[in-house]
């Protein structure tokens, strides 16, 4: 089955060299720094750069020379994504542009002052929209598995000071249940990333990029439970300094639907976004493992 584990990479000592450099130089110099960094990875990382070859091949259609030089933008587009995140929330000077494609949607949902559900993916830069999102006026809760080492946690924390969002850890004895439930309760936004999974979970298998890949059930059947609006929201970085914002029409249960049916429908709406999303922008897919290998 896929091989992720629920962990990110990077050091505290990576992270404070970027900060420092991009608070006294600014985002250009740290650009050109990930290009030496982005080529590490490229040249030792050979497990994640399997993967991501394989994707760039078997799922794009690139030839292998093509294939190779995406390999190496990927790596450079997810460490810029990083990058981005850090030097918003941290407040540093920038000059980065907005496109709101789809927010008079979440509008829609945060007008109902009944709660809402965002489902997105490890594509683009979700924690950048999150920053920004805070222009609906609501709370933003992220549901999200306890990865990064505790030390790179702090020294995030300590740098880009509190999030614009609460964060809800995925809990083996399914707590996150009960938080997610009593954030809706509060008419709040709660966003969870719908395409990545643990041993435990279960899954349904959906055609993805030309080959049914496995998606896990929960995201989906919690939408189902709760009765509350749904959006799929991506963000990607277009160039240097803009971002792109999508925000889908809000999708909801029908009275006659059942759960199953629903979860069925939402899952099969989802897939097919991100599907359109990765022809788009296919060098912001941040997935390092074998996405579409099987139990």
């Amino acid at each position: 089955m896929p091989a992720w584990q629920g962990k990110s990479r990077g050091t505290k000592l990576g992270y404070s060299i970027f900060v420092a450099l991009c608070k006294h130089a600014g985002l250009l110099p740290g650009y050109v720094l990930l290009r030496f960094v982005a080529l590490y990875y490229f040249l030792f990382s050979l497990k994640s750069s399997r993967h991501i070859y394989q994707y760039f091949r078997l799922r794009q259609g690139y030839s292998k020379v093509k294939g190779l030089f995406s390999v190496y933008t990927n790596y450079y587009r997810f460490g810029q994504t990083l990058l981005d995140k850090i030097v918003i929330m941290a407040g540093i000077q920038n000059k980065f542009t907005y496109h709101f494609d789809g927010e008079e949607n979440l509008l829609a949902i945060a007008s109902q002052k009944k709660g809402g559900i965002l489902l997105s993916a490890h594509v683009g830069n979700w924690e950048v929209a999150g920053h920004f999102l805070e222009r609906l006026k609501t709370t933003m809760n992220v549901v999200m598995f306890d990865g990064e080492h505790q030390q790179i946690k702090d020294y995030l924390q300590q740098v880009t000071g509190n999030r614009k969002f609460n964060a809800i850890v995925i809990k083996e004895d399914f707590s996150h249940v009960y938080a997610i439930g009593e954030a809706l309760q509060k008419n709040e936004m709660v966003c969870i990333h719908a395409d990545r999974f643990m041993e435990i979970t279960k899954t349904t298998p959906v055609k993805f990029l030309g080959e049914e890949a496995l998606f896990p059930n929960g995201p989906f059947t919690l939408a189902a439970a709760f009765h509350v609006p749904v959006s799929i929201v991506y963000a990607f970085k277009e160039t240097n300094k803009h971002y792109h914002f999508f925000g889908s029409k809000p999708i909801s249960r029908m009275e006659d639907e059942s759960k199953q049916a629903y979860t069925q429908r939402l899952m099969q709406l989802f897939v097919s976004e991100l599907e359109v999303k990765m022809k788009t922008y296919p060098e912001q897919w941040f997935n390092y493992y074998n996405f579409w290998e099987k139990k």
